[in-house]
């Protein structure tokens, strides 16, 4: 089992510096990888600037978008360009979480059709494709990412799930519970045979954290205000990780539900999460 964690870039108020110091204490750590959330309208850092800032200060550990929402993003040569650049800088450690997204006014805000967003990711997928081989018209746009980009894809529909097999190296969920959990592994999974991929595909998870003496009131705070939108904040919150043995608990049960990578997103951009996160699953 791999154990990545989240920069905090979608915590509010957090500054630019931080960002830096938490990349590099998380691979002093020795965590898997370093993810990142993608949203645009709301208080956070662009997650492709973020991960690219992680990258020029560390040297290792992997990047990842987790997931990038990639229809509202609707330049797809631009967008190459830059995904390209980040795995680039890193050295080639980024793995490409993409999903058709779940936020409206993110589309709103872009000018995008919100109810198109599923037919565009799969329009994006096979330009991307195109773009970093060469093969679009108008001129090549570079660079190319350093090598074959380990796609994964977000989602619980069933052209998530589809699209999880047809283009991805596997599949990452946005939380639940670890029964949900499996029941949509052996959906994608499914997919995978039905495509004629051979062996199994990677199975990543993102779970919320929060640690310490004020574990409960941060995640409360900020999750109730990440996830307003959504009129599941309260169930969200009740599903972070704010104990110890919960977390060990979660660990070795998404464990026994095939799951090969989990990411902890943090509540708070307090270093000492990190800390108190590697004690417990390091």
């Amino acid at each position: 089992m791999l154990i990545g964690v989240g920069l905090p870039a979608t915590v509010p108020d957090t500054a630019g510096e931080r960002i830096t110091d938490w990349a590099r204490q998380a691979e002093r750590h020795g965590f898997s990888t370093l993810g990142v959330l993608d949203r645009l309208v709301y208080d956070n850092y662009d997650p492709l600037v973020a991960l690219t800032a992680a990258a020029a200060v560390t040297h290792r550990i992997g990047l990842a978008t987790t997931v990038l929402t990639a229809p509202y993003r609707n330049n797809t040569p631009l967008l190459a360009k830059q995904i390209a650049s980040l795995d680039r800088i890193g050295g080639g450690r980024l793995t490409l979480g993409l999903a058709a997204g779940n936020r409206d006014d993110d589309f709103t805000a872009s000018g995008v059709d919100p109810a198109a967003r599923g037919k565009l990711l799969d329009t994006m997928l096979a330009e991307l494709r195109e773009t970093w081989r060469g093969e679009r018209p108008g001129g090549a746009v570079g660079p190319a990412p350093q090598g074959e980009l380990p796609l994964i894809l977000g989602g619980t529909s069933a052209a998530a799930f589809r699209r999880a097999a047809q283009y991805g190296r596997g599949w990452i969920a946005g939380g639940s519970s670890p029964s949900g959990y499996r029941a949509n592994a052996d959906r994608v999974e499914a997919a995978w045979r039905r495509h004629g991929r051979t062996g199994r595909p990677h199975l990543m998870t993102l779970l919320y954290f929060s640690l310490g003496p004020r574990a409960d009131r941060l995640a409360q705070r900020y999750l109730t205000d990440y996830y307003a939108f959504s009129g599941r904040a309260e169930s969200i919150v009740t599903m972070a990780l704010t104990e110890l043995s919960r977390l060990r608990a979660a660990v070795t049960a998404y464990q026994d539900a095939g799951c090969d990578e989990i990411v902890f997103m943090p509540c708070d951009a307090d270093p000492c999460q990190l800390d108190r996160l590697a004690d417990a699953v390091l």
